[in-house]
């Protein structure tokens, strides 16, 4: 455990299943720590092989001494039960506390949250529809990617060779199956177009759990029925996504609805074109014609129409992925989200 006396910034993490939220405090702590600030998680459901710096809730006692040369601790939240816990440790407690808040949320926000951010020093919105909904000043601080983590293929591994399943490129969908996620579009889309287009064959990724198994059951008997069994392939939870995207040709990201989205960026980091909805932030993180696609979220007609051009050219395919990744590189790389909102702390300092 991290001593509290030299901690500046706690990042919160009160959930114990693994959330976006989550994976976005495992990805963006260790980075912020390496530029210079003294963080550390506290909550429930953070792996101990993750190199996260930690302190435990018995540390909560100590807070009413501010860390070493500095007047108060930064307390991030990134949920109503986390900013809750922050202000009752500030107003009730009177612990010396500058409290942040960091917005996902496409929808407007229910009164108690608007309540919530009101009370909060500073809040970070990661998109601009995000942003669209706070009623408090904010700044845009969009996610991104570990450059390192996901890369462009570098090893045989790293091809469609690697896998076993027939064709020459892969076209892939990868997440929870079940409805918000769009994995039922993602599988007409490709009942429809596969058979135009041997060459390619469809992967998803990732689990359904128990109350969505009769979702992906149905979509099972689907795709036999169609003949499809063998080019439309459930892998299941892999236990290394990263490798799955350097495989693929096109990501496609069907999504009805999100929070922000990270899977776009991250198939775009690994040097893979991507159609994807406009639910989440993803719109703002693809240039249509020349990094990918982006379509109305839940427009199964739009989607196929999107992908078939990139069935049909996988020169263009190509082209689109190495884009991506430039754009990726320029503009969502993990350590400038990381300095940004180590500006915010700063600020607050």
């Amino acid at each position: 455990m991290t001593d509290i006396r030299h901690v500046d910034v706690i990042a919160l993490n009160f959930k114990r299943r693994l959330s976006g939220v989550t994976s976005t405090v495992i990805q963006l702590v260790p980075f912020q720590a390496k530029l210079g600030t003294r963080i550390a998680v506290l909550g429930p459901g953070l792996p101990d092989d993750a190199g996260l710096p930690k302190i435990g809730f018995g540390a909560l006692l100590r807070l009413w001494r501010a860390p070493e040369g500095r007047r108060h601790r930064i307390w991030h939240a990134r949920r109503n039960n986390e900013m809750g816990v922050g202000l009752f440790l500030r107003g009730v407690l009177r612990m010396p506390l500058k409290l942040v808040f960091t917005s996902a949320a496409q929808r407007r926000h229910s009164a108690y949250t608007r309540f919530l951010i009101r009370k909060m020093d500073a809040v970070i919105a990661t998109s601009d529809r995000s942003a669209s909904f706070l009623e408090v000043p904010f700044r845009v601080i969009r996610h991104g990617v570990d450059l390192e983590a996901f890369h462009p293929p570098q090893t045989a591994d790293d091809g469609i060779a690697a896998t076993g399943l027939p064709g020459r490129h892969l076209v892939g969908c990868f997440g929870r199956i079940r409805h918000q996620k769009g994995t039922d579009l993602f599988v007409r889309a490709m009942i429809e177009l596969l058979p135009h287009h041997p060459d390619w064959t469809a992967v998803i990724c990732g689990r359904a759990t128990a109350s969505h198994a009769a979702f992906a059951d149905g979509l099972k008997a689907e795709i036999a029925a169609a003949g499809l069994s063998d080019r439309i392939v459930f892998m299941g939870e892999v236990p290394d996504v990263k490798v799955w995207y350097r495989r693929l040709t096109l990501y496609v990201a069907p999504s009805r609805n999100e929070g922000f989205g990270l899977t776009p960026l991250e198939a775009m980091a690994s040097e893979t074109a991507v159609v994807a909805s406009d639910a989440g932030a993803y719109a703002e993180m693809i240039s249509p014609g020349r990094t990918g696609e982006v379509v109305p979220a839940g427009d199964f007609q739009a989607l196929r129409e999107a992908i078939r051009p990139y069935l049909a050219d996988p020169d263009m395919t190509l082209r689109h992925a190495a884009a991506g990744l430039a754009e990726v590189r320029e503009n969502f790389a993990l350590e400038k989200e990381a300095r940004a909102v180590n500006a915010v702390y700063a600020d607050l300092a």
